[in-house]
């Protein structure tokens, strides 16, 4: 077939349930040279809605060219800390943030998609 040989040009979100909660990652980032993204803890209330919130980071990251670790503007007033640990690029809240991250983790899917607000 001719595009057996094509690189893959998607970036995929995949998740695992943990102890400690529900655990998103991409796939695919890396074949660009830039580092696969992650969250881990999440409450599974949040599962979907931080699955567009990583695909949105992705897509930021990627076309701001910058490495970890950053902090990265995803809208007016709504930043993320990417910061670099073991097992990739962690999403972690802004330098700064006070507070409990799933607080943040919630309040920051509601400003991004303010369809998901109850």
């Amino acid at each position: 077939m001719s595009g057996e040989n094509t690189a893959r040009t998607e970036v995929r979100i995949v998740g695992a349930e943990r102890p400690d909660g529900l655990e998103l990652r991409t796939l695919g980032l890396a074949v660009r040279g830039l580092p696969e993204l992650r969250v881990t803890g999440l409450p599974p209330y949040l599962g979907q809605g931080w699955a567009r919130v990583l695909g949105l980071v992705a897509q930021r990251l990627a076309a701001s060219g910058r490495r970890a670790p950053t902090e990265l503007e995803l809208a007016e007033d709504v930043t993320v800390l990417l910061a670099v640990d073991k097992n990739g690029v962690a999403v972690l809240p802004p330098l700064g943030f006070r507070g409990p991250v799933n607080d943040w983790r919630r309040d920051l899917l509601v400003r991004l998609f303010p369809e998901a607000s109850p």
